[in-house]
This record gives structure tokens, sequence and C-alpha cells, in this order.
């Protein structure tokens, strides 16, 4: 791969995770400051990026790997996605915001997984550059998030003045730049013949069903369902928190998850081969549990600092659980299911688990609400911190340890 192709892979990575940073998080602060949105109504805009989980298999499999370039169908989805992004600015209330939000994850959510295949299409040793670019993606998130409280569109006053919606216009010129970049990026063509027969089950992942009779793969298939309800509570919620709290600069403060990121991304390795994949996995869950144990009782005076260590779990939390999953599950399942293995996790988790861990945490965060967008958090976060619990304790009683070869 020449420097040329990377800096073009990097940028684009960049752009996908800056459109993405630029406005999910923040939303949650958006909806009920600016539209009057209840719990119940923020569980359900935070819900479509599930539903774009869950059809963006079908997207793929039936659509852009038979008949279209990677790139050119990228471009396209962008470009629809910048003017759904410039109607979602210009919504007025809740029941005009929702289709246009729907309509957006339905678009963008495929498009995580061709900027992968555009990637690894021009990667001789994808194990070893992939890294290298995808890391640029966290990049764009973590800016998203600093130019937002660089402008103080999500400070007190900007929030109060109705300045989110700015993020909304952001990310909308962000795409645009995006769908037209996207034309000029390296010729992905289609992997699929056009009449080649794909089935339901191909598109999926039904074929990895079988590896559920493996007892280990099973239980770690319901704790990653399971562990979708605590992430759904950060996704949703931590940013309406810690503005409802009077926290300065929420956003850039939630971008310190993503350094963690990166950081526990490079440590992994040492975890993996010093404790083993279960003491790892159960390093993460632990994670979990101290985190909104955190947020429970931080606040945004004398512990503020609890909030921060809260907020620079996030690298531990995920990395530890979910990259450690895909290790795993790329391990278990072997040459003949690793594809639909990966997709039926990635369904499992981003697609039904976090539908069902939004709708419970927008139905928690209702039933704690004090008066108009006053919340008794620290009832609220004790939720999240009981359902890592259970789940670390099904986890730890029930998977048996086996030795998991990592390989780098």
């Amino acid at each position: 791969m020449n420097n040329t192709t990377k800096f073009q892979l990097s940028l684009m990575m960049f752009l996908e995770f800056f459109i993405w940073g630029g406005w999910f998080v923040t939303m949650g602060i958006y909806l009920p400051n600016s539209l009057e949105a209840s719990g119940g109504d923020i569980a359900q805009a935070y819900s479509t990026q599930s539903w774009g989980a869950i059809i963006a298999p079908f997207f793929i499999g039936l659509i852009a790997d038979r008949f279209f370039n990677a790139e050119r169908i990228l471009g396209v989805l962008h470009l629809i996605g910048a003017f759904l992004m410039y109607q979602l600015a210009n919504a007025t209330d809740f029941t005009v915001f929702y289709p246009y939000v729907l309509g957006y994850m339905i678009a963008y959510m495929p498009t995580l997984a061709l900027v992968n295949s555009v990637s690894f299409n021009q990667m001789t040793d994808p194990a070893k550059e992939f890294s290298l670019v995808r890391v640029f993606g966290t990049i764009g998130w973590i800016v998203a998030g600093l130019a937002i409280s660089f402008f103080g569109w999500d400070s007190e006053q900007g929030v109060q003045d109705g300045l989110l919606r700015n993020t909304f216009l952001m990310v909308a010129v962000a795409s645009g730049i995006l769908g037209l970049f996207s034309f000029t990026l390296p010729k992905t063509p289609p992997k699929v013949g056009k009449d080649e027969k794909i089935s339901f089950g191909d598109i999926i992942g039904l074929d990895a069903l079988k590896l559920l009779k493996d007892r280990n793969f099973l239980i770690f298939f319901l704790a990653s369902v399971l562990i979708c309800i605590p992430l759904a509570f950060y996704y949703q919620h931590a940013g309406q928190f810690l503005g409802e709290i009077g926290v300065s600069n929420p956003a850039a403060k939630m971008s310190i998850g993503q350094v963690s990121e990166v950081v526990f991304m490079l440590l992994l390795p040492f975890f993996f081969k010093r404790f083993g994949f279960k003491k790892t996995i159960l390093f993460g869950m632990v994670a979990w549990l101290v985190r909104y144990l955190l947020f429970a009782y931080g606040n945004a005076g004398d512990l503020a600092f609890m909030l921060i260590v809260g907020i620079a779990l996030h690298g531990i939390c995920y990395d530890f659980f979910f990259v450690s999953g895909q290790i795993y599950t790329d391990t278990k399942a072997g040459e003949r299911y690793k594809s639909a293995a990966q997709g039926l996790i990635t369904l499992a988790t981003y697609g039904v688990g976090m539908l069902i861990g939004f709708w419970v945490a927008g139905k928690i965060t209702d039933a704690y609400l004090i008066s108009e967008n006053v919340h008794n958090w620290e009832n609220i976060w004790i939720f999240p911190a009981l359902f890592a619990l259970g789940v670390l304790v099904l986890f730890a009683l029930f998977f048996k340890n086996e030795k998991i070869e990592y390989k780098e």
C-alpha cells in the first residue's frame, strides 16, 4: 500500500467517525433541551442505530456486494446522509426528527462495513496495516467532540440558545465532503457475482449458530447480548447526564473515552497474553461495574474526578470485552464460519442487544424524572451497574477457562 492510498484511507476513516462522533453523543443533550423529548423519545432516537445495524447486513449482502463498487455506494450513502443531517438540524419537534434520524442510521450503518471493505481491498497485510488506518477513525471521533466544546455548542448557555443544532450542520458538511471524496477512493469491485445465490442465512450468519452448541461460546454469546444493556445507558444518557449536572464541555470530556480506547487497544495484547481470555473479559466487566458506580456517586463538585475516571474506563469496557470477543469469535469459528460468526455477533450485539438496551435505559430514565430535565441520576446509574454485575457473575461462574491463541 503506497503513501497516497494510505492517506486516502486514513482521511476516509477520520471523516467516517468524525461524522458519527459529531452528533451521536450530544443528541442525548439536544433532544430534551431543544425538542422537549422524553426518555422514551431519546431511546427511540438511539435505537435507530440498532435498526440500522439489523438492516445493514441485508443491504451489504444483497446490493453492495453484488452490483456496485464499495467506494461508489459509500459516496452515495454519505451524500444521502448529508441531506438527512440538514433536515435533522431543521426539525422543530421529535415527530419530525425521528423519521429523519431513522433514515440516516439506515444509510449510515452500512458505511461502517463499506469503509472496512475499501481498506482491506488495498492491503497486502491487513493484520499489520489496518490498525494504522483505523486509528484515524478514533482520532476523528475525538476531534468532533473537541470541536463541539471549542465552539461552546455544548455549554450551558449554548444548549439554552439551541446551538447544538450546529452539530447536525457540521456533520452534514462533513458527510457531503466524504460523499464526494469517496468517488476518488481506490476501486473496490463487488465480491460476489450477480448470478451467485446468497441465502438469508448467509447474510445474517445463521451458519454460525452451530457454534452455540459449544457451552463456552453460548455463555459468551449471551453475555455479549446482555452487556449491551449497560452499554446503551452510556451511549444514550452519559452526555445528557453530564450536561444536566452542570459539567462544562461535556462533548470534549466524553472524548476522553476514545483516547482511552486507543491506549487500551495497544495494551490489549499484553493483557490477553498475560491473563488469558476469561480474565481479560472479566477485567472489562469489572470496569463496567466501577464506571457506573462512579457515575452514581460522583458529581460536578468535589467528586468530579470520579466522572472523569468513569469516562476514561471506556477503553477497558469496550476493548477488553468487544475486541477480545471478536478475537475469541474468530478463533472459535475457524475458517469455515469466520465471516458468519462475526456477522452473527454484530447482529446480536449492535442490533438486538442494543435495541433492548436503549429501550430499558429510556424506561428507567423516565421513571426517575424529578422535574423537567432533572433526573435522579444516582438511582439511574445503579441499574446498569447491577446489569453489569449480573453479566459478570454469569460469565465468571459458567464460562470455563480455555487457552486462546492471540494472533498479532
